[in-house]
């Protein structure tokens, strides 16, 4: 049976994210999948790195148990808006305090490489866009699917991500998003 977990970046609850979660979420259970979830926005936590990687900031228990389901799961589910060319304020900041070295990464002695965490685990990220996809791409390069496949998640060792983009959001129709759920939908259905 697969692990699945469902990490929502989106800051407001009755945004077309959490739609998205939903409709991922209830095609995962048609498929008997064991899911797990994390809401960003309902997790008491500083998102500030105080201190970089220098000195030790103690988890909150919010981010003990996200790093704890994490670790339990077999794919990764990112779902988020696209701003400023990236993820949410307050989803950078999880990312920052949860993926930390000793967690995310092992550091080896005497190199600039590291030891990946996350090998052996999948990943899918749901991204929404005010901009058509092909847009984003050709004119701005998809800045935020390659900082969270490749300077996230291929960095932690999770080395299959798949990328779904949806958009434009903002001036869409309500049978764009139906749409669109229903897609989410198969793709839980086939966790994927």
């Amino acid at each position: 049976m697969k692990k699945i977990l469902i990490i929502n970046g989106h800051p407001d609850k009755e945004s077309f994210g959490f739609g998205l979660s939903e409709s991922y979420k209830k095609g995962a259970e048609k498929s008997n999948a064991e899911i797990k979830e994390i809401n960003i926005r309902e997790l008491n936590f500083n998102p500030n790195l105080q201190f970089g990687y220098r000195k030790r900031t103690e988890l909150e228990p919010d981010l003990l148990d996200a790093q704890a389901k994490l670790k339990w799961a077999d794919h990764l589910v990112w779902i988020y808006p696209v701003w400023w060319s990236s993820v949410p304020a307050v989803m950078k900041g999880f990312l920052d305090r949860v993926l930390l070295p000793g967690f995310a990464f092992n550091r080896k002695d005497n190199s600039l490489f590291n030891d990946k965490c996350f090998t052996g685990k999948t990943s899918r990220i749901i991204c929404t866009l005010d901009q058509p996809a092909w847009y984003y791409k050709l004119i701005y390069g998809n800045p935020s699917h390659n900082a969270m496949k490749k300077g996230t998640l291929n960095y932690m060792g999770i080395k299959k991500v798949r990328i779904t983009t949806i958009g434009p959001i903002r001036l869409s129709k309500e049978s764009f998003r139906e749409k669109w759920l229903r897609k989410v939908e198969i793709l839980g259905q086939m966790n994927k």
